[in-house]
């Protein structure tokens, strides 16, 4: 028989997809009309990615779908292009989920780090391969930089302000489970 989550993971789902939306609404809200120097970091990939490197059950794969692929349409990119390539780096690291518990947050960062840098790299050459018109070099290397800088300050405002923590060895859920 199918197991439900519990009510805390469906609230967590329900924030995250909140948070989601907040900030979507915000990158889409003209704030000046000068063009940009500088490319702000991608606060929504940073939330995703700590979600998932601290609490897996939290966000299943369809709700990162379903965000990425509005995010997508609405920021006029490639349809799933960006979507699958956060798929792929959000499904790698919740396989490792078990082995980020134990990890220092700099390890964590490092490996997150790593993978931010991957799917732009990957982004850019699938870009270049089909010959899609891109943002400068610069402004992409800018984007990732800023985004790999802010992580550690998204991983703290999830722990204090959203409650995701990662969980202690051993610790259970409300059904007695492992997490």
């Amino acid at each position: 028989m199918a197991e439900f989550a519990p009510a805390k993971t469906w609230v967590q789902r329900g924030v995250f997809v909140a948070l989601a939306f907040v900030i979507v609404v915000v990158q889409l809200v003209p704030l000046d009309m000068r063009p940009d120097i500088w490319a702000a970091p991608d606060i929504l990939l940073a939330a995703t990615l700590a979600w998932v490197a601290r609490r897996p059950a939290y966000l299943p794969v369809f709700i990162i779908a379903a965000i990425f692929l509005v995010t997508d349409l609405l920021f006029q990119r490639p349809p799933g292009l960006w979507a699958a390539l956060v798929v792929i780096l959000t499904e790698a690291i919740r396989k490792r989920a078990d082995n980020i518990r134990n990890m220092p947050l700099i390890v964590e960062w490092g490996m997150i780090a790593f993978g931010i840098a991957a799917i732009t790299v990957a982004n850019r050459l699938v870009l270049a391969i089909v010959m899609t018109p891109q943002a400068p070099l610069g402004l992409t290397l800018i984007q990732m930089i800023a985004t790999i800088l802010v992580y550690p300050l998204v991983v703290v405002i999830a722990h204090f302000g959203f409650g995701i923590s990662r969980p202690a060895p051993g610790q259970l859920d409300s059904r007695g489970q492992r997490i």
